[in-house]
């Protein structure tokens, strides 16, 4: 009887410990010993995780199969046994997806056997599969998990440059009309970086744990390695905090930019009603319907009161430049 394909099942390698790799079957899967080489199970837990078939088939215990399909997750990494328990989360650079909306990566590494899973698309994961069939993958567990940090950290890297530079260009523009633009790109730029930077700040503090306590797995080398790229983590890490810093303070200047304007316009306003109350004055008393006017009989009354307005503008208009309010 043939054996069933497991459901959430993606694809089945076996490494050759050379950087090559070749598909294999689900009964090759259920035959496969560590002696025939390094197997690499890589499954899709959304809908359904085949929560069975990794404890009863591949054999593993309960609580690695629960961080392997639990529906939420935060970076982390654990010594279970002989193996390796690791939780990492990359950036989204899936099309039309947005990038803070990281991406899970759950890992169990032995010696011998790497059994991972996702519920959505990680094209790391893809990179390494790829650099298999060309026969230049990594050759051990260890050499797999370096890689895959690795190239984890190379999309980090570019999402901090992309949110550098949009916060560059949002504060190279100066132009009035664009404030409410740049008000609404700098909120969208914040949103992101607090949401990438809420699983970087675990992801680094995972990854010091992993070469801090390799356990037997990781050779020196790997550890290195691994040592190398939660450095590089941390610098991402301290340009997400720079970043935050420097939108608080961009935000803050664009803040000032919108009282300043409003208080130029209103300004205005309070000079130009200023100008006018006396003119309304006069208008209002001219305007009385009662005995004993000036002008009225006078064929220049309006005249002179034409005259006697502009002269009180203009005198208003001398006076507030002598005082420098204009």
């Amino acid at each position: 009887m043939a054996s069933k394909t497991p459901e959430g099942l993606l694809h089945a390698l076996l490494l050759d410990r050379n950087g090559s790799a070749k598909t294999i079957g689900p009964a090759d899967i259920e035959k496969w010993r560590p002696e025939d080489g390094l197997i690499w199970l890589h499954l899709d837990v959304g809908e359904r995780p085949p929560r069975a078939w990794l404890r009863d088939t591949i054999g593993l215990e309960s609580q690695v199969v629960e961080a392997l399909t639990a529906d939420e997750t935060r970076p982390r990494s654990l010594n279970v046994g002989e193996g390796l328990l690791t939780v990492l989360r990359g950036v989204n650079t899936n099309p039309s997806d947005n990038p803070e909306d990281m991406v899970s990566i759950r890992l169990w590494i032995e010696r011998d056997r790497i059994v991972s899973t996702r519920r959505r698309r990680l094209l790391s994961v893809q990179d390494l599969k790829n650099q298999l069939e060309q026969g230049v993958g990594p050759r051990s567990s260890g050499e797999f998990l370096s890689e895959l940090i690795g190239r984890m950290a190379d999309r980090i890297g570019g999402f901090v440059d992309t949110i550098e530079d949009r916060l560059s260009s949002i504060e190279e523009v100066e132009t009035d009309e664009s404030l409410q633009v740049r008000r609404r790109s700098l909120a969208a730029l914040r949103r992101q970086t607090a949401s990438v930077r809420r699983f970087v700040a675990p992801q680094r503090d995972a990854l010091d744990r992993l070469y801090r306590n390799p356990g037997k797995l990781l050779s020196d080398p790997e550890t290195n390695s691994l040592r190398e790229e939660a450095d590089r983590v941390t610098r991402y890490l301290e340009d997400l905090d720079l970043a935050r810093e420097r939108a608080v303070v961009l935000q803050e200047e664009l803040l000032n930019e919108l009282a300043q304007l409003q208080n130029t316009r209103m300004y205005v306003l309070s000079v130009v009603a200023a100008i006018f109350l006396p003119l309304t004055f006069v208008t209002g008393l001219l305007g009385m319907n009662v005995g004993g006017l000036p002008g009225i009989d006078s064929p220049r009354g309006f005249l002179i009161a034409l005259v006697l307005m502009v002269a009180t503008s203009a005198t208003m208009l001398a006076y507030f430049r002598f005082r420098k309010w204009l």
